[in-house]
């Protein structure tokens, strides 16, 4: 059978709908964030120091994200309603908030990583 004859109709083979129930399929929805999430982020904002925060698009896996980095590379990273509600939130905050998709992460963030890695933990 070539290549091609699988784009024709009628040909044996046909492609099925996905299944509806995710149980079955193993398929995954998106979790929203909730009001776990928007209290640990005011916690983590108020008891640390030198926060900016990075709003993260929403991807195939996960919703709207914001990531804080401490002025230490400590950072934490929670679902978020929508990109206004995360720049809303650092703004009430006085977070300097920036667009992860065009800034990137800060190298205080990786170097952290790594010295945790480093350590053992």
């Amino acid at each position: 059978m070539a290549w091609m004859d699988r784009f024709r109709r009628g040909s044996g083979t046909k492609m099925r709908r996905p299944a509806r129930d995710g149980f079955r399929t193993g398929s995954t929805r998106v979790r929203a964030s909730d009001s776990v999430d928007q209290e640990h982020l005011h916690t983590w904002v108020a008891e640390r120091r030198g926060v900016e925060g990075f709003v993260e698009p929403r991807t195939a896996v996960s919703d709207v994200t914001l990531l804080l980095v401490a002025h230490d590379g400590e950072w934490t990273r929670r679902r978020v309603p929508s990109v206004a509600w995360a720049h809303d939130f650092c703004n009430r905050h006085q977070v300097p908030s920036y667009d992860a998709a065009v800034v990137g992460i800060p190298q205080r963030m990786r170097d952290y990583n790594r010295r945790r890695k480093q350590q053992g933990l």
